[in-house]
């Protein structure tokens, strides 16, 4: 059954299956596949599950390589962004693909899409098959102006890219040339170190890099030593100790206006980083836990679950650095490569989640701060009835037999979770500490797709159409969403996927619709039966494809052409009544596409059909006026009319309160198939319901707006704008707590996402604790911003301060001292002496008061 010279199925399913489990290792070279073409060859070599007996299907060859749906228009080696492994494309190892491209062949004008092997992670390292490549910006330092673009991996070395640079530029051998990264306005690194990789040198996507010649007398064009020179500082390093000088300064004669109102350069990618470090830096308690050295105290060098008190002394390092007020912005590389030590996620210059690393840095900022030494076994108990007072105090006693730091003095907060089994009513109540919640948005619960609808009447045209359809919904919904449109009755439409002139995917009315994706090609066919009622007829697929002998091999190789499509004929059926239906629909299809008038008159002998494969129609020599003409006019199958619904665009709601997200929080839910909770009275997993409800709230709350959504086969971003208040948020209405103290919050600090998925920039909005203003903190650059700008659809995650918590009531310990040498030396600017607000009736930082007062 082999076609076109490749190996029979049985070979050819050995190999690659074999090959599929080769491991990653550095530096080797793998290929990317579309997932399309891949799933097309599994089925005609019978590489799936459901394919017991592997006979395959020899009626679906894939024919050769297709890596089209991978690309963007017009560039044979760019790829699309978010692309996701296995579901749009497969990895294949290089004797993998050359196996591939021996059988079938690559599509005429494509380009192999090789990657490398790369190690991720400075201490813990894993090797991944670098997909996206980094676009560098190449210039000549004597024409900057001419900037010229190339990718390159994470793994090529900096020597690698001179030596490109030097053909791209023409630069002749007997020139010596050096290396410049330039970024801001005039800010030259040098890059001398010709065997570190991209990665090692932390330059990132749009980084620009300029070559530079040597003089004829042998000077430099920049001189020796410019005065905007920075000394390179991308080598691994060996982690000294920290001091002020491991942080690089920004120019020492620019001072910033005020302590705080520093920004944190870009190492690449890093905005996520300096998002989140700068709103923690806008925490007026934590800062100054950290500025008077209250932490050397109190750090766990010893806890298991910490970072030997690694990350506490770099994070305190650094704020020291972004309150002394002598720069105007500082190069956080140490702090940087102690959270890359112990997160190895965080260690490279991807993209990351500005929320994933503030959720690790208070984890770990909490275990390297725990004042507990030796963390005491409590078990769990469940509520069986008893009030809820007594089960939130010894949840919250429990929780800080065990943990208890400024961490948890400052964002540890207390909600109830209720679980009822659907069968034995069994309920389950538990209360769990919070650092932070994690806000789902009331989204819309449909989307948009498009589909053409493929009339009944083959003289009409193909009509395409925009349906809104659930999100988790059937194929029968997409049916009936078309239905209402069109006319045509939802029983009698069959919903298909095409792709490569054929059908990819004939679906059934009960199949979700989260298999669809926006870049399939649904077509809908009206058929004169009804698919549940009608026992009498049968569907058949009818592909187009030409037959033609392939110089050099015994085997034919039978390209499909044209658009595939349904023929409802009766079960039983001679085949001359067969072939004349068929005829019968290929001259209105002729037809449709053409003026001339084409009758069907020759009769070729050569038909084949099963039950339970597509009817292939193979056109013979005496058939080549007709063939010819069909196809000619191929390509005038695209034609199609628009329908009136394709002009619709979808009204998005223009804002959301923030509390229609707490309300949806804890709102009841029925969990899913996929995350059952276990009853301990049935003893198997159910789908229970489960309801969230908020019992106390710290003095710093943190929001986490769920802006990403993630499934297997979408990933999608939620813009939608939430109307969040700068002051006077009022918790008390969503707390169960009867005897709930003071719950009123004013907002101190936004981290915003700007972008789609997987990418984007990130930013943070922040009121300075001395001079009560809102500034923009964008990596390195500060400056000064307004109320109204803090509210945008751009806001990720909310950072709230309890108003009974603030500088002036005594709330927190350290309010109570006045200013002292410390921090004076820590170059803060001094305070008012906080004394003077100070209550008659002190509170300490009591755990157990921050819990009954909230």
């Amino acid at each position: 059954m082999a076609e076109g010279g490749a190996a029979d199925a049985e070979t050819q399913r050995g190999e690659i299956a074999t090959l599929l489990k080769t491991p990653l290792r550095r530096a080797d070279t793998w290929y990317l596949v579309d997932s399309r073409w891949f799933k097309q060859w599994k089925k005609y070599v019978g590489f799936d599950s459901w394919d017991k007996y592997q006979m395959g299907d020899q009626n679906v060859y894939p024919g050769p390589v297709d890596n089209s749906g991978l690309l963007t228009d017009g560039d044979v080696l760019g790829l699309k962004q978010h692309l996701i492994d296995e579901l749009d494309y497969m990895l294949l190892p290089a004797d993998g693909w050359n196996k591939l491209l021996s059988w079938y062949g690559l599509r005429e004008g494509q380009q192999p899409i090789a990657r490398k092997v790369v190690e991720q992670g400075m201490f813990v390292k894993h090797c991944k098959v670098e997909v996206y490549l980094t676009e560098l910006k190449l210039c000549e330092d004597s024409n900057m102006e001419n900037v010229v673009t190339r990718r390159f991996s994470k793994a090529d070395t900096i020597d690698s890219i001179e030596q490109e640079m030097r053909k791209l530029f023409s630069i002749p051998d007997e020139k010596e040339t050096r290396l410049w990264n330039r970024y801001m306005s005039n800010t030259f690194e040098p890059l001398n170190k010709p065997d570190s990789t991209i990665q090692d040198a932390g330059l990132y996507q749009g980084q620009v890099l300029v070559i530079e010649q040597k003089n004829e007398d042998g000077t430099w064009p920049r001189g020796s030593s410019a005065l905007n020179m920075k000394s390179s500082s991308y080598s691994l390093p060996s982690y000294p100790p920290y001091s002020s000088s491991s942080y690089e300064c920004s120019d020492p004669g620019r001072r910033a206006e005020r302590a705080g109102l520093c920004g944190l350069s870009n190492l690449g990618n890093t905005c996520f980083m300096n998002s989140a470090t700068q709103c923690l830096s806008n925490i007026p308690p934590l800062t100054e836990y950290f500025l008077k050295d209250q932490h050397q105290d109190e750090l766990n060098q010893d806890n298991l679950l910490g970072m030997k008190g690694e990350i506490a002394k770099a994070y305190a390092e650094l704020i020291k650095q972004l309150w002394s007020g002598k720069c105007s912005y500082v190069t956080p590389r140490p702090f940087k490569t102690q959270v890359g030590q112990f997160a190895p996620q965080f260690s490279g210059y991807q993209q990351q989640d500005s929320h994933e690393l503030l959720a690790f840095l208070l984890d770990g900022l909490h275990e390297d701060l725990n004042r507990i030494r030796k963390k005491p076994y409590i078990q769990l108990m469940d509520a069986d009835g008893r009030p809820d007072k007594v089960v939130a105090e010894e949840a919250w006693e429990n929780h800080i037999k065990r943990n208890d730091s400024i961490i948890v003095d400052i964002f540890h907060g207390l909600f109830k979770s209720t679980l009822v089994c659907p069968e034995c009513s069994k309920i389950s109540v538990t209360f769990d500490p919070f650092c932070y919640l994690t806000l789902p948005l009331p989204t819309r619960k449909e989307r948009s797709l498009e589909v053409y609808l493929v009339w009944l009447d083959p003289l009409a045209k193909p009509t395409q159409y925009k349906l809104t359809v659930p999100k988790v919904g059937c194929i029968s919904d997409l049916c009936a969403s078309l239905s209402a449109l069109s006319g045509v009755p939802a029983e009698k439409m069959v919903v298909t996927d095409i792709y490569n002139h054929r059908f990819h995917r004939i679906f059934s009315s009960n199949e979700n619709l989260s298999s669809i994706m926006d870049r399939d090609d649904i077509y809908v066919f009206e058929v004169a039966v009804s698919r549940l009622e009608d026992t009498q007829h049968v569907l058949i697929p009818v592909h187009l494809r030409e037959k033609y002998k392939q110089s050099g091999f015994n085997h034919t190789s039978t390209p499909l052409f044209g658009q595939p499509f349904l023929l409802s004929v009766p079960r039983s059926v001679s085949e001359d009544k067969l072939y004349n239906l068929l005829l019968l629909r290929l001259w209105y299809l002729l037809a449709r596409l053409t003026a001339h008038t084409l009758l069907p008159h020759h009769r070729s002998n050569r038909l084949s059909h099963t039950s339970h494969n597509p009817l292939h129609v193979t056109l013979m020599p005496y058939d080549l006026t007709y063939l010819h003409f069909l196809k000619s006019h191929c390509s005038s199958i695209s034609d199609f009319d628009k329908h009136e619904s394709m002009e619709y665009k979808p009204q998005k709601k223009s804002f959301f309160k923030l509390k229609d997200c707490i309300e949806l929080f804890t709102t009841k839910e029925k969990l899913g198939a996929d995350d059952p909770w276990y009853c301990p009275d049935c003893k198997q997993h159910q789908q229970a319901t489960k309801k969230l409800d908020l019992w106390s709230v710290p003095p710093v709350l943190v929001v986490h707006l769920k802006r990403f959504s993630y499934s297997r086969y979408m990933r999608d971003k939620l813009d939608s704008l939430v109307d969040f208040p700068l002051r006077d948020l009022d918790m008390s209405e969503f707390l169960i707590n009867p005897s709930a103290g003071p719950s009123r919050y004013d907002l101190i600090a936004v981290s915003n996402h700007y972008g789609g998925m997987g990418g984007g920039h990130y930013t943070a909005y922040a009121k300075n604790k001395e001079d009560q203003k809102w500034y923009n903190f964008d990596d390195s650059s500060v400056s000064p911003s307004s109320e109204e700008q803090t509210v945008s659809k751009a806001a990720y995650v909310l950072f709230y301060q309890r108003q009974d918590t603030v500088k002036g009531t005594g709330y927190f310990s350290l309010d109570l001292q006045a200013p002292d040498g410390d921090e004076a030396s820590a170059g803060a600017q001094s305070e008012e002496d906080l004394n003077d607000n100070q209550p008659e009736e002190e509170l300490g930082p009591s755990r157990d008061v921050s819990m009954s007062s909230s």
